[in-house]
């Protein structure tokens, strides 16, 4: 798939290409794309074609790393947009060195995950999943439930999806310490400890919540020994990326009661193969990494393109612009 828009004026408009597969619906920004830029839309088969002469390129099918294979075309290539907050999925070493500036959709998805966060909680706590497995078993069965309020939550990622969650999680009375590169003081978390620290205060919390950025130093990050050092009644949340945790660590740590439950909306390998342990265990609660899709999604997405291509096309300053050393938006 490779098709380009009709451009009688494309010589001084840049060259935008699209990377997206048939059954990704396309931006609804697309019509004003094509007003400022000459456009080609292709799958990831056809992007070493495509990018070719190219300027720009919007990574709307947000977990292709195809550009990698396509690095070697891309001869004029000056920006890149992810439409996903996350960039673990393009980044590699020659983009990392190169002078192409890498933007994303940072504030696309902080109200809703933070919102998914706080419904996890809420569920976990309130014995939701439960409730809804006596129903179908048709058992009536009066339990006494967690209170949420006053609760502990470390928030494992400062930036802000992070900062987002922190602030609702207190909004409803709950303790919130986060964990971040370096430690410090924050009016957000109160009190942020460093990651490499993470099991010297896991410990504290009642729900630990991973929404830190997938990089080589997050990768891992909740292994055996941060596991061990969790309460027996701690809840983990991930809806960060699913290579944040050791996944076997935590499967092992979920059948042995050392913990007592996860909901995970992302894991290691998406779908989730059928022969995973994490289908059938009670005290694992699964999403399709959808934390942050509400209704509109796609439109705040495209929004946010369209504002940085007229940034682009009128020579001012792109927004987002993402720390390619770092993996995340410098300041976030």
């Amino acid at each position: 798939m490779s098709t380009a828009s009709p451009s009688p004026q494309s010589e001084s408009r840049p060259r935008l290409v699209v990377l997206t597969t048939e059954t990704t619906p396309p931006p609804s920004g697309a019509a004003v794309f094509e007003e400022l830029a000459e456009v080609t839309w292709t799958d990831a088969e056809g992007l070493p074609q495509a990018i070719a002469g190219a300027q720009i390129l919007l990574v709307w099918d947000f977990f292709s790393g195809a550009l990698r294979e396509a690095w070697p075309h891309a001869d004029a290539l000056e920006w890149v947009h992810v439409a996903a907050a996350g960039v673990d999925s393009l980044l590699f070493d020659e983009l990392r060195q190169s002078p192409v500036v890498v933007t994303n959709a940072h504030g696309a998805f902080e109200t809703p995950i933070a919102e998914f966060v706080l419904a996890s909680i809420l569920a976990h706590d309130k014995q939701l999943h439960r409730s809804e497995r006596l129903q179908r078993e048709r058992t009536w069965q009066h339990r006494e439930t967690q209170l949420t309020a006053g609760s502990a939550t470390l928030v494992i990622g400062t930036g802000g999806i992070g900062r987002a969650t922190a602030r609702l999680l207190r909004a409803v009375g709950m303790e919130v310490m986060g964990a971040g590169r370096t430690a410090r003081q924050d009016p957000d978390f109160g009190t942020i400890i460093a990651s490499d620290e993470l099991a010297e205060h896991v410990g504290w919390a009642d729900h630990v919540v991973l929404i830190a950025p997938l990089t080589e130093q997050t990768r891992g990050l909740v292994g055996h020994e941060v596991l061990e050092r969790m309460k027996p009644t701690a809840h983990l949340i991930n809806a960060g990326r699913g290579a944040l945790v050791d996944e076997p660590a935590l499967i092992a740590a979920l059948q042995e009661g050392r913990i007592a439950a996860a909901s995970l909306d992302v894991v290691s390998q998406e779908p989730l193969p059928q022969e995973s342990p994490l289908w059938e265990m009670d005290n694992v609660h699964l999403s399709a990494h959808m934390s942050g899709d509400v209704v509109g999604w796609r439109d705040t997405l495209s929004d946010q393109f369209e504002r940085n291509l007229r940034a682009w096309v009128q020579g001012r300053p792109l927004t987002n612009e993402v720390d390619k050393q770092k993996g995340y938006v410098r300041g976030s």
